[in-house]
């Protein structure tokens, strides 16, 4: 059996069969399981592509058979997109993990619940909010990055969708969760009426969304300021 192999039997590759994504319990689980599988990716990059190198074998052309699906799953780039990604994680520098920030916790879950029961999609609420807005109704601010899988329901598959980035030309979801000026994170899952599961990431350098201040200048006690709003 491969490590991927190995990996999916352990997770069970079914979440939310035996919990159901309406158990809280099960969600801040796979919300815990998303980020650690996030920071294991981002410390030990080497490491995660051989798991991607086991799941490129589950692929006959474009379509993915995991173990225990007999009905497989088209992507756009098959395997083309899993060789890309792990060149780029062969080449990736070890990178800090994401420490867990509560407001950006519970920005994620907010756009989850609010697009999840409509079986929307995007960055942008029904109501307009952007992620940095959502932050800031939870107290924070608007400097945050954010990625979006949907159809995904344990923590390697939503990473994984992340990293491979299949069908995505700029790969900008893989680029967010190796950003170097992210230290933080915050992770929101629900159901999906279209696609059954989704799993909302806010990353910022701060805990709160706030701009990151200057080494130099934090180091000579400056501040920083924003012009007030009009």
């Amino acid at each position: 059996m491969t490590l991927f192999a190995r990996a999916a039997a352990a997770l069970g590759m079914c979440w939310l069969a035996l919990c159901g994504m309406s158990d809280p319990k099960a969600t801040a689980s796979l919300e815990a399981g998303v980020l650690e599988r996030i920071n294991f990716a981002r410390q030990y990059p080497q490491e995660y592509a051989e798991l991607l190198r086991d799941y490129r074998r589950f692929f006959e052309g474009n379509i993915l058979f995991l173990p225990g699906d007999p009905n497989g799953l088209i992507t756009r780039e098959g395997p083309r997109a899993v060789d890309e990604a792990i060149d780029f994680l062969e080449a990736q520098a070890p990178l800090p993990p994401l420490t867990r920030a509560e407001i950006l916790t519970l920005a994620a879950r907010d756009h989850a619940d609010m697009q999840g029961p409509v079986g929307g999609t995007g960055h942008v609420s029904r109501d307009g909010a952007s992620p940095g807005e959502r932050v800031k109704r939870r107290g924070g601010d608007i400097y945050v990055g954010e990625s979006i899988s949907y159809g995904h329901a344990d923590p390697d598959s939503v990473v994984m969708q992340f990293i491979i980035d299949d069908g995505v030309p700029s790969r900008g979801h893989r680029k967010l969760i190796f950003a170097s000026d992210f230290r933080y994170a915050g992770v929101g899952c629900g159901s999906h009426r279209s696609y059954r599961h989704m799993c909302v990431v806010d990353l910022s350098g701060t805990a709160t969304g706030a701009p990151v201040m200057p080494e130099w200048a934090s180091a000579q006690g400056g501040q920083l300021f924003r012009m007030p709003e009009r």
